[in-house]
């Protein structure tokens, strides 16, 4: 499996992706807003684009669809209940699915909502896994819940399957907001060492050249998985004084993320 991280360098700071396989030059596009990047780089490449995977219905991870169609006559997947949302979609997927991209690519599909409802991350089988995971999982942070989402949903998307897969599980996700979210996490611990190291790094960071997290450093580093931590709910207490003596993780989870969506 070979990955080409595309990064859009626009207001948003999308990062697009190539997925191909090396014996066929067959790619995967997933959310490909840059359509112009992407196109270029599968040439450069000598790929042949033959699916495009939205992660989720926001226009920023679709909006390219109908150029990328109309130059490869790819098939869009996205979760099957996105199917009015994302008008290009002829295959519905479902959680356990698998994509096979040429001989020797296969992602399997997992169900992940929060983000939205209808978000689907994908998991590499290969010999290094990996995860592309759209707007639910970021560098350092989680996804909002503003456009068709809940916190709740996140919450169980994070704890009963993201931080069950394997440490060395590579994370490549929609967008580069690592320097803002390693942040945010030194906010809420300010004692937490390896985040304080890598800031000034990520700050400097070229988007183009980006680092590519693991689950294990995410587990480090993410507030959002570090929900038992003392300093963490010290620090959580300050804003809410009404937090009890011992939270558990879900209440510390959602607080985080009611703090971030002002932070």
């Amino acid at each position: 499996m070979i990955v080409e991280q595309i990064w859009t360098a626009n207001a948003g700071r999308n990062f697009n992706y190539l997925i191909a396989c090396a014996e066929t030059g067959e790619a995967l596009a997933v959310d490909p807003l840059d359509h112009q990047k992407c196109l270029a780089a599968a040439k450069a490449r000598g790929w042949t684009i033959t699916q495009i995977l939205n992660t989720h219905e926001h226009r920023d991870h679709t909006g390219g669809n109908q150029e990328v169609i109309a130059a490869t006559k790819a098939p869009v997947l996205a979760h099957a209940n996105a199917k009015d949302k994302i008008q290009e979609m002829s295959r519905g997927l479902h959680a356990g699915d698998v994509i096979k991209i040429g001989k020797t690519v296969e992602l399997e599909c997992l169900d992940t909502p929060g983000h939205t409802m209808s978000h689907i991350c994908v998991k590499a089988h290969a010999d290094t896994p990996a995860l592309f995971c759209g707007d639910t999982l970021f560098n350092a942070g989680a996804g909002n819940c503003h456009n068709g989402g809940h916190p709740n949903e996140l919450y169980n998307t994070f704890v009963t399957q993201l931080a069950s897969l394997p440490e060395e599980t590579l994370v490549y996700p929609g967008h580069d907001y690592i320097a803002r979210n390693l942040a945010f996490t030194l906010d809420r611990e300010p004692d937490n060492a390896i985040a304080r190291e890598m800031l000034p790094s990520m700050e400097r960071q070229n988007p183009a050249k980006a680092l590519v997290t693991t689950l294990g450093l995410e587990k480090e580093i993410n507030a959002f998985f570090r929900l038992t931590s003392p300093a963490v709910i010290k620090r959580l207490r300050e804003a809410f004084p009404d937090l009890p003596d011992n939270p558990d993780p879900k209440t510390v989870f959602l607080r985080l993320r009611e703090l971030r969506n002002k932070w």
